[in-house]
């Protein structure tokens, strides 16, 4: 069992052993590197004004080495993660109290997961830097089944925006950055049938980040059925999920020119019965000569505040929606809530999209404009403006605190990130 985090020690060994099989490449080695550069303006009754000033500027370097090794049926991957942080916010929210903690999440950590491959170097004043594993696993694939074991990622249901069948660390709807979904420790299989249909299974192993055991009711076990009905797919879901009982069903059809889809999980916990769901739509055509694309998705959170209130005591008297925060699972804190987006193709090399998320109840929104720019073969830049709008005490204005007043609230702000790929 592995409880310390050998990262860089663990990949460079899997690297050097390279040029021992070099002869038929077998095997990939490449990655990336991504400098991020945030700012973020807070207006005059924010809290964190109080604790940053009247802007927070924050960078950060992502360095990512991914190998892989294939021989036959059999194969071996290895994401090796380089982090290093630097701002205002890494300072100001270590002191956070708990209940912040959940709703600002810091720094990458493996507390639940059966194996810890991650390691902090340094996390004091403005400065982390720590390195990891995102993936570790060895595989098998066969003409009709896929066995793998490790450090992986796994995406399901058919949701765009929102993803309330995705339950293994989905991403936030408003990243910009959505290229790798972070790793879980899980055995994975799947049964390829002869009609196209498969059944997929997982079983995550978790660690109770009190006793620091691995435990059944804080691990996973899920089955899906991912099937074909003329131009139509389904998925129906069956799991047990933090000792909770899921059920899902979803599935995607055409409906004219446009595209359909949905999303029903339901959730039987000890006390209450929890619906969500997900549907949208979306569309493409020809503008101008330029290729567009668009998506409208209404999202309804089981677990959201019914009430509309979203301040610190109120939040707390909703443990599940924040167990689900600290897990990663969701990002919205109300129920009902409209998206929309559009993809337009400026050039073949330079898109931009701008994206709406509606807390439909405040009414509160945030609008965001992203634009994803290739310079050249190996270099992407992304960039996005970050406008919150709605009055205090909405999800995205700002909710309220036990200080009279302050409000957790932020202003425009705007994000830059260069990769370059290798």
């Amino acid at each position: 069992m592995i409880r310390r985090a050998f990262p860089f020690l663990a990949l460079l060994a899997l690297a050097t052993a390279v040029p021992a099989v070099a002869q038929d490449k077998p095997y990939h080695l490449g990655g990336h590197v991504k400098y991020r550069f945030v700012g973020t303006t807070f207006p005059e009754d924010s809290l964190f004004r109080e604790l940053a000033g009247t802007t927070s500027v924050d960078q950060g370097l992502d360095a990512r080495l991914v190998f892989g090794f294939r021989r036959g049926g059999w194969d071996v991957r290895a994401d090796y993660q380089f982090i290093a942080l630097y701002g205002e916010k890494i300072e100001y929210t270590r002191d956070f109290p708990p209940e912040l903690q959940l709703l600002f999440g810091r720094l990458p950590t493996d507390e639940r997961r059966l194996f810890d491959l991650t390691y902090v170097f340094q996390d004091e004043g403005q400065t982390a830097v720590l390195n990891r594993l995102d993936r570790l696993s060895v595989g098998y694939t066969g003409e009709k089944i896929v066995a793998r074991f490790g450090r992986q990622a796994v995406s399901w249901g058919n949701g765009l925006v929102y993803t309330p069948m995705d339950i293994f660390n989905p991403f936030d709807p408003a990243a910009v950055d959505k290229e790798y979904k972070t790793g879980d420790d899980m055995l994975y299989g799947q049964y390829l049938r002869n009609n196209g249909h498969d059944f997929q299974g997982v079983m995550v192993f978790r660690r109770n980040v009190v006793t620091g055991d691995v435990e059944s009711d804080v691990g996973s076990l899920a089955i899906k059925y991912h099937g074909l009905s003329g131009g139509s797919e389904y998925d129906a879901l069956v799991a047990q999920h933090y000792g909770d009982t899921l059920l899902g069903a979803g599935g995607n059809t055409s409906v004219g020119g446009a595209v359909w889809r949905g999303d029903l999980v339901v959730t039987f916990g000890e006390e209450d019965t929890v619906a969500s769901a997900v549907t949208s739509l979306t569309y493409s055509w020809i503008w101008g000569g330029k290729n567009i694309s668009g998506i409208v998705e209404y999202f309804y959170n089981g677990f959201g505040q019914s009430g509309g209130e979203y301040d610190t005591d109120s939040l707390a008297n909703n443990p599940e929606l924040l167990e689900r925060f600290a897990r990663g699972e969701l990002f919205t804190l109300g129920r009902h809530y409209l998206a929309g987006s559009a993809v337009f193709e400026i050039t073949p090399l330079f898109l931009l999209t701008p994206n709406v998320f509606v807390n439909l109840a405040d009414p509160s929104a945030l609008v965001q404009v992203v634009t994803q720019n290739d310079l050249r073969e190996d270099l992407l830049l992304l960039g996005a403006l970050n406008v919150p709008l709605g009055p205090n005490g909405s999800e995205f204005g700002g909710i309220g605190t036990d200080l009279p007043g302050l409000y957790l609230s932020s202003g425009p702000s705007i994000f830059v990130q260069l990769a370059w790929y290798f």
